[in-house]
């Protein structure tokens, strides 16, 4: 199916004029009903450039609400399990939000505005979620996700492009901070965020400037090795990066087919996102409850044994014992050389003793088989280079 026939099934991004010549593996995927590239050319190849050069990638069809109103901040502090007031002006904060029982509806990121104004980004969407959970508050809900499109500029040499591009003075700025800027006529705003665990930016811009901003990166990244990426080299550097994903590693609580599938943010790895001394927030009962009687399971990070990856995996206690997880993402890290694994187990079984197994499938000799590999618990933040921190940003 060629690119423009893919366009009249799955709607086209404000970047797809740009995007679909671009695409020669006419690997074409749905995300939130648009079109989205899985890998122009080579997975592998388009990987090695997030962590050596700089790459974009369209994130246009991110879910992404506008809160104002008086109550604004009341508001945020009601429907989140973090504490908004922590968060200043032009910055952005990851967070979650739950059901009535505690368990993660979505994550997301929290800009909040000099005009006391917030933007929610998440995967999902959660307009009625939302607006229902504003009743008795002053504010409006908007959902702004047509009118907002996004590039993330991810990688090492990402800030030599924006000064390149005539952005100057954008290494100063520190991981989870956004400001806005002019270029010739075109309203920009920069946040240093992203979703691959490297140095690196999202850029939000007007859909009528979509193509005229795509065209100044492209242009100024020539000589930085600036090019774009799909969602399955981004896949592997978020799982290095020990990022989560929503219905990947953990299912929307609004979603779940059975209650057993929801979790909270504990389960999640998620502790330090819940701040009980604000005051009262959607599942605050709920976690305070499971905070003292425990939480049934735990999202940790895996190292597996060999070079296969354990996708989907069963994880076992005991090479012959019992059942007590799964694997959720998994890769070979190219970077890390390690076999890496996230997973969801009881978590009477999270701490690492030296008995976890892991289904593993190998080809052998034109036939797949399983076996199982050893595998340890260990720090989930697989890949944490300085760069990814370091203000100012460096080119490299």
């Amino acid at each position: 199916m060629t690119a423009s026939a893919y366009a009249n099934l799955a709607l086209p991004t404000p970047f797809h004029s740009r995007i679909a010549p671009l695409c020669h593996s006419n690997a074409w995927s749905r995300w939130a009903g648009f079109a989205t590239v899985g890998h122009f050319t080579s997975v592998e190849d388009e990987y090695f450039a997030v962590r050596n050069a700089a790459t974009l990638f369209d994130i246009s069809p991110m879910i992404k609400y506008r809160i104002a109103g008086a109550d604004a901040a009341r508001y945020m502090n009601r429907l989140l399990t973090r504490d908004i007031d922590k968060v200043g002006l032009g910055h952005v904060a990851y967070a979650v939000w739950c059901n009535d029982d505690g368990k993660v509806l979505d994550d997301g990121t929290v800009f909040r505005f000099d005009d006391g104004a917030f933007q929610i980004n998440s995967q999902e969407r959660h307009l009625c979620w939302l607006r229902d959970s504003a009743f008795g508050f002053d504010v409006e809900i908007d959902d702004v996700s047509d009118v907002v499109a996004g590039l993330a500029l991810q990688g090492p040499t990402s800030c030599a492009v924006l000064k390149a591009a005539g952005i100057g003075g954008v290494e100063t700025l520190r991981p989870y901070r956004f400001t806005r800027y002019e270029l010739d006529g075109l309203a920009l705003m920069v946040s240093r965020t992203g979703f691959t665990g490297d140095l690196g930016y999202e850029l939000w811009v007007d859909p009528g400037g979509a193509e005229a901003l795509w065209d100044r990166l492209m242009e100024a990244g020539e000589a930085n090795g600036l090019r774009p990426i799909g969602s399955g080299a981004l896949d592997i550097a978020r799982i290095e990066a020990g990022f989560i994903q929503a219905n990947t590693d953990f299912v929307a609580a609004d979603a779940a087919l059975r209650p057993s599938r929801c979790r909270s943010p504990f389960e999640l790895g998620l502790d330090w996102l819940v701040d009980f001394d604000k005051g009262h927030f959607n599942g605050r009962r709920a976690l305070l409850r499971e905070k003292e009687e425990g939480s049934r399971y735990r999202v940790v990070g895996l190292d597996v044994e060999g070079s296969k990856p354990a996708a989907q995996a069963l994880i076992y206690h005991g090479r012959r014992g019992r059942e007590v997880g799964a694997v959720t993402s998994a890769v070979w890290s190219p970077t890390c050389k390690r076999n890496l694994a996230i997973a969801t187990l009881k978590a009477d079984y999270a701490e690492d003793d030296g008995r976890l197994w892991a289904d593993v499938y190998v080809n052998k000799e034109l036939k797949w088989e399983r076996i199982r590999a050893r595998c340890r618990v260990v720090e989930r933040r697989f890949f944490n280079p300085r760069r990814r921190w370091a203000t100012p940003a460096g080119d490299r």
